[in-house]
């Protein structure tokens, strides 16, 4: 199994980031999805889970401002994360309730 995790950066508050995760190793058209992050000191909390059927579900803390999305024709899911603040700094893994993969740095500062 393989996630792999990019889009990060550095963006100021109020900025947006897409993050992709490529999938492989494993049947991605019938998996549960999620997007989880880790900030310094801080345990890794899950903030984003998306169906098979393509529902996402959302963490209090993301929820009107990120959209968790999946192309299965390409193995892929998304993160649009809209209206950053400076809270959402962390790095960020998929999964696939399995597998964490490798992480994406994401910095929301001035």
């Amino acid at each position: 199994v393989q996630l792999q995790a990019s889009g990060g950066g550095l963006v100021q508050p109020g900025g947006s980031l897409r993050l992709s995760c490529a999938a492989s190793g494993f049947d991605f058209t019938e998996a549960i999805m999620a997007w989880g992050r880790q900030a310094p000191g801080n345990k890794r909390d899950l903030i984003a889970t998306i169906s098979v059927a393509g529902n996402g579900i959302y963490a209090d803390s993301v929820k009107g401002r990120f959209t968790i999305s999946r192309d299965n024709a390409k193995n892929t899911i998304y993160l649009q994360m809209n209206s950053l603040k400076p809270e959402d700094t962390a790095v960020y893994y998929c999964s696939n309730y399995d597998t964490w993969g490798q992480g994406t740095q994401v910095t929301v500062s001035s």
